[in-house]
């Protein structure tokens, strides 16, 4: 496809995405942010959807001696030579994530000062490495999680729960290193691309506390047991601190991130005739109001060329967030995209892409789906009702009804979510 034509419209959105996710391969990303050899030891570590593909693009592009352990989700892993692959669940923490944090903490124990710990780290890593704070069980864990994903709580306010809650995030995966140095290779996927919360900052410092935490807790009205109660009142569980020295030498090195991608998006969408806007990559807020924005936006385009005429492109990131009041099964890209739909109507010259770069939206291991002119009067002869879908959080098993979902199977990486939306 060299330029784009009025029967191309969702094969354009398409390569747009696929373009995004790829600029993301860590194939691509990684070698060029890899520090130079020490006089001792290399160890390398690592959480998150893309750690296996990053772990792989390491171990190619090294030339001296390697050892390691790092965990990615399940059905995300890769054969590499000389660092270890573990997999287990997310978004909710398991017993397999547990047990590979014990084996990355033990991995790291004992370095010395010649020695070089590379931690590889991605969206994901706070679900991957779940292993407790002493005096909390995983059960608990899983619940406090489980409530935190449904309210509507926000990826920062989520990470700060978790790293209060952690025997290895929040800096105590860093601080288990020292005195070795310390380079964090990251892949960014929330929005500002704050080290603390990419995987809830294991190799950095946290300057949330544990009443932060607990705040979080109470705002969102999760209930939780009297000993966790008193562990984030008495500050038992902080985590590291700005200025500990077990940090000095510790480097932070993001090697992908959203911007990125949308600009790349954005340069594919020019090649093919069309102007494209970036709005945000750090959109935030609820999925269906973030939607119902984004459709007057489109109309507006549509209607009056603002804030730019057609052919034009509306792309934006960012993570959003799902409160689940219904039975669905949440996906806050595709509730996105429902409730951008509703609010658009039947516009013949709209068409939209909402998906995650992970592949996953919510739960499902579907990346998002495809808005067309013509996907409310679909529905309709299907016998759908779109805004029950919507009301019941399930725009999941209305995209898949249609046949619009976006199936990618994992990417192996992960830079947040994607939106793109088409006036031809």
């Amino acid at each position: 496809m060299n330029r784009m034509d009025a029967g191309d419209p969702e094969r354009l959105l398409r390569a747009l995405f696929d373009a995004a996710v790829e600029e993301a391969n860590p194939a691509n990303c990684v070698p060029r942010y890899l520090p130079g050899r020490p006089m001792g030891r290399t160890v390398v570590v690592g959480a998150g959807k893309a750690a296996a593909a990053m772990a792989l693009a390491l171990d190619r592009n090294w030339t001296g001696a390697l050892t390691g352990t790092v965990v990615t989700v399940a059905g995300g892993g890769l054969a590499c030579p000389r660092i270890e692959v573990l997999e287990a669940g997310h978004p909710l923490p398991v017993e397999a994530g547990c047990r590979a944090a014990g084996q990355i903490l033990q991995s790291v124990s004992g370095l010395g000062p010649d020695d070089l710990a590379i931690c590889l780290v991605s969206g994901g890593g706070s679900a991957l490495l779940p292993l407790p704070a002493t005096g909390l069980s995983l059960e608990e864990k899983q619940i406090i999680t489980r409530r935190l994903l449904r309210s509507g709580a926000t990826i920062r306010e989520i990470n700060c729960v978790r790293r209060h809650l952690s025997g290895v995030k929040g800096g105590r995966l860093g601080a288990a290193c020292h005195p070795a140095r310390v380079v964090t290779l990251a892949i960014s996927d929330v929005p500002g691309d704050d080290p603390v919360d990419i995987a809830s900052g294991p190799t950095v410092a946290d300057p949330t506390t544990c009443s932060d935490a607990l705040a979080v807790l109470d705002r969102h009205r999760i209930a939780v047991s009297s000993r966790v109660r008193d562990a984030l009142a008495s500050a038992e569980w902080e985590s590291v601190k700005p200025g500990d020295p077990r940090l000095a030498g510790s480097e932070y090195r993001i090697v992908a991130k959203p911007q990125q991608a949308l600009e790349v998006a954005a340069a594919v969408a020019r090649e093919h005739g069309v102007s494209p806007l970036i709005l945000s990559d750090r959109i935030e807020g609820e999925a269906r109001e973030v939607g119902r924005r984004m459709a007057r936006l489109a109309l507006d385009g549509a209607k009056r060329g603002e804030p730019t005429g057609p052919p034009c492109l509306l792309l934006s990131g960012g993570e959003t967030t799902v409160t689940v009041r219904g039975n669905g099964r949440g996906g806050r890209n595709v509730e996105f995209l429902l409730a951008f739909g509703l609010a658009l109507g039947e516009h013949a010259n709209v068409y939209a892409l909402a998906a995650d770069t992970d592949g996953v939206d919510g739960t499902e291991p579907v990346a998002g789906a495809v808005w067309r002119p013509d996907t409310l009067r679909r529905a309709v002869d299907c016998g759908l009702d779109p805004r029950a879908f919507l009301d019941d959080n399930d725009a999941h098993s209305f995209f898949s009804a249609l046949g619009d979902s976006v199936v990618t199977g994992p990417t192996r990486t992960n830079v947040g979510d994607f939106r793109a939306i088409l006036v031809v």
